[in-house]
């Protein structure tokens, strides 16, 4: 871990003041969602475009968050933090103001990397001001609210739509942060500590600009490619993938070689935990983001849900996800991290079941009584999940590397987040346009492709386990025999 200065210790109102700058911008994630029907018809955008309105941010977010942790580290956490959020409030204004699609993606792009600037100094700042059970608490709150923001973002974004506040309709979910940015901004200088390291680190642009095209020539494609029909552009870019992967790795492998703290150090990925980690990441995040947008779409463009209705139908979901997380910390204590891991899973695919059932069942007509049962197991497994994901990703990590594998893992999230919408999207516009295809077969397809996915991360975290354990026994047994 990197050393680090710190002038003041963090209280509780600082605390509280880093955690609402760390809710603007997870919410941001989903607060959109239940917008999307409406942005439809207020600026024509497309089934692509609303795609890309979503994935835009997220993958904005994943490239530019190790270059915003070095900033921070570099030139003070609290000053980093304070640019972020005034960046984020800023970008919010013109994506509120914004009257064409192109415009929208710019300002969301441009959110994305405020968010970028910002979030890596809550749990930096918490991480060198705070100790002991103070340390421990802050930590529970952050993970907890980052997960419970993608649920809560689409609650509070189909209320401000349905309240069409002075008639600003979709751009309210937007305009929200206005208020919130400016009280963070007023704050920050009187509750947060000045922190920062004792060994500034360059930031690796050459890593950045290759992670940047690996995204976009996977995001482009799965979100384009289905509406245009596969041309030879997108076809192209997905091959030349693995080519910018190649180079990527062959670029941080030298990056380490000169010292030079690359973007994805090597030989943390060579550790199995951080491995699997970044398979967690992928699997689940994908889907997580993905299932989100692609149900709120369903909800209102299928089966004319209100924004409000839409959004409230994950109120169950949210508050079984909140009860989830108080109890993680326990379960690991006693039955392992593995162990609950796979529970998350398990209930979480009896939860998509459930859902898939129900919709078929209650067809056009979904309401959030009749969705609840369905709603609430998954938010139960996903706390699970999620509460083991860098608490098993960082379990081989070396102390004094623990910030750079926090930091390549959250890469990996904020990435997956981003890429999720583009292949639900894709899923969903290949129903849609398939001979008598409908909203509820584009859902099917959306919760089957979670199911699956969910199943397959219980196959790898079940090899992971068992690949543990055998090294554990052989390292005991080695030692036994000197």
């Amino acid at each position: 871990m990197t050393a680090s200065k710190s002038h003041a210790q963090l209280g509780r109102a600082g605390l509280y003041l880093l955690l609402a700058g760390q809710l603007l911008p997870m919410i941001d994630f989903s607060i959109v969602n239940v917008a999307l029907d409406a942005m439809a018809h207020s600026l024509h955008a497309s089934e692509m475009e609303l795609e890309l309105i979503v994935a835009v941010y997220g993958v904005a977010f994943a490239v530019c968050l190790a270059m915003g942790g070095r900033l921070g580290d570099n030139y003070g956490r609290r000053r980093v933090f304070w640019w972020g959020v005034m960046l984020f409030t800023v970008a919010s204004l013109l994506c509120g103001l914004a009257g064409q699609v192109w415009v929208l993606l710019a300002a969301r792009a441009l959110q994305g990397v405020a968010a970028a600037l910002a979030v890596p100094q809550i749990l930096a700042t918490i991480h060198v001001s705070l100790r002991g059970h103070e340390h421990s608490r802050a930590l529970g709150l952050y993970g907890a609210i980052g997960g419970l923001a993608f649920v809560v973002g689409q609650v509070l974004g189909g209320l401000l739509v349905s309240l069409d506040v002075g008639g600003l309709g979709w751009r309210s979910v937007f305009l929200i942060n206005l208020p919130i940015g400016l009280a963070v901004m007023a704050y920050t200088g009187r509750l947060l500590p000045e922190t920062r390291s004792s060994h500034p680190a360059r930031i690796d642009w050459p890593g950045t600009w290759l992670l940047a095209m690996v995204i976009l020539c996977l995001l482009i494609p799965v979100a384009v490619g289905p509406v245009l029909h596969w041309p030879w552009q997108c076809e192209a870019m997905l091959a030349a993938v693995p080519v910018l992967l190649y180079a990527l790795w062959h670029v941080e492998v030298r990056q380490e070689r000169r010292k030079a703290f690359p973007l994805l150090p090597p030989a943390l990925l060579r550790l199995s935990s951080i491995r699997f980690g970044v398979c967690v990441a992928v699997l689940f995040f994908s889907s997580w983001s993905g299932f989100m947008f692609a149900m709120a779409l369903t909800l209102q463009a299928g089966a004319g849900m209100s924004p409000l209705s839409s959004g409230n139908t994950f109120i169950a979901m949210g508050t079984a996800y909140f009860i989830g997380s108080l109890m993680t910390s326990r379960a690991v204590a006693r039955f392992d991290k593995a162990p609950v891991l796979v529970f998350g899973c398990l209930v979480q695919m009896a939860g998509v079941l459930a859902l898939m059932v129900t919709l078929r069942a209650v067809w056009p007509e979904p309401t959030v009584f009749n969705l609840m049962a369905a709603t609430v197991p998954i938010g139960l497994g996903q706390a699970f999940i999620v509460g083991c994901f860098f608490r098993i990703g960082l379990s081989e990590v070396p102390p004094e590397q623990a910030g750079a594998g926090s930091a390549t893992l959250s890469t990996v999230q904020q990435s997956a987040l981003g890429l999720g919408p583009a292949i639900s999207g894709s899923v969903l516009t290949y129903f849609l346009t398939a001979p008598h295809g409908n909203y509820l077969q584009g859902a099917s397809g959306v919760l089957t492709m979670e199911f699956v996915v969910v199943g397959m991360l219980v196959l790898v975290t079940l090899a992971y386990e068992w690949r543990r354990r055998a090294r554990r026994a052989a390292l005991a047994a080695a030692a036994a025999g000197e």
